[in-house]
């Protein structure tokens, strides 16, 4: 808990100074901000990693999210640069993202650890990459950058919060959070399928 009251108390502390230093234009800091919570898949994906995080426990509770958080740097690197790996399939995945992470939750996650590492950096490059080819044109990469990843590290932790709620149930509690998963995981279905028909 004292590692996450530090990381909370940083997040207040830095947020404000970053949105001051680069004005309120929306094309910057504001936009990094909100272009994880701007896509309905985003930000599922990113609350399903924090929440996947709690159930794992542990280490895990903050070595999950900090893979996602690194892997997407480097997505976002990629997308900037303008470095085409079919973006078609980048959508796809950042919506497979949500069904697999989902379905991981709800089974309770019967996967090794070395996979769920693999999965969840795969999902963190898509997403990254993502936000850098969708951002603005006139946005300071700098300041857009610690804004999505600000944001990314505040879903994830509204999604340990949320592990840790149910964790405190202990049985009933692990298995709300499989039906939580569930949930996510026919949403992300419903996004999948949504698309290829249209």
């Amino acid at each position: 808990m004292k590692r996450f009251t530090l990381l909370s108390t940083f997040i207040f502390l830095v947020l404000p100074e970053l949105a001051f230093a680069h004005g309120v234009d929306g094309n910057g800091f504001y936009a990094g901000l909100s272009h994880p919570i701007g896509g309905l898949d985003h930000l599922l994906a990113m609350l399903s990693v924090g929440i996947l995080s709690t159930q794992m426990g542990g280490k895990y509770i903050w070595t999950i999210p900090s893979t996602f958080v690194s892997i997407m740097l480097l997505g976002g690197i990629t997308g900037f640069e303008g470095i085409d790996i079919a973006s078609v399939y980048i959508e796809h995945s950042i919506m497979l993202s949500v069904v697999l992470l989902g379905l991981v939750i709800a089974t309770g996650n019967r996967l090794t650890t070395l996979f769920i590492y693999l999965f969840v950096a795969f999902f963190g490059f898509s997403h990254g990459y993502a936000h850098g080819v969708e951002m603005p044109i006139q946005a300071d990469p700098f300041y857009f950058a610690a804004g999505f990843v600000l944001s990314t590290i505040a879903i994830h932790i509204v999604g340990v919060l949320i592990g840790f709620i149910y964790a405190n149930g202990k049985r009933r509690g692990m298995l709300l959070l499989q039906y939580t998963g569930a949930i996510i995981m026919g949403m992300g279905l419903h996004m999948l399928l949504s698309h290829y028909m249209h």
